[in-house]
């Protein structure tokens, strides 16, 4: 199972500026005893961070959203990517070259 985390939040300036609703987007691994959260930092660096499902709630209430889906993913992360979403989209194996935004994205994905 993968869990695609959206929020409006962040540091960067491009992201403020070109983005509507979403900000960010980040997957979350689920495996059967744990559970990982891919954060994109920057070109060629991203950071596993270890959850639980009191993190994930923690997260809903300071405004991410979560999509739930019910994939298997065999693909590596992609950190040579440009943006979070480059790196989603790679790693669920989606090629559609009109999702360039997280909202756009989350707008595909919750079809």
């Amino acid at each position: 199972m993968i869990i695609v985390a959206f929020t409006n939040k962040t540091s960067k300036i491009l992201p403020k500026l070109l983005c509507r609703k979403y900000k960010h987007v980040a997957p979350v691994l689920v495996d059967k005893k744990s559970m990982t959260l891919i954060q994109f930092v920057h070109r060629k660096r991203v950071v596993k961070i270890k959850l639980t499902w009191r993190d994930i709630q923690i997260l809903k209430q300071h405004g991410w959203n979560f999509l739930y889906l019910n994939a298997s993913t065999t693909r590596q992360i992609n950190q040579s990517a440009w943006t979070c979403v480059q790196m989603v989209k790679n790693l669920l194996g989606i090629t559609n070259i009109n999702i360039q935004t997280p909202y756009a994205l989350y707008k595909y994905l919750s079809q």
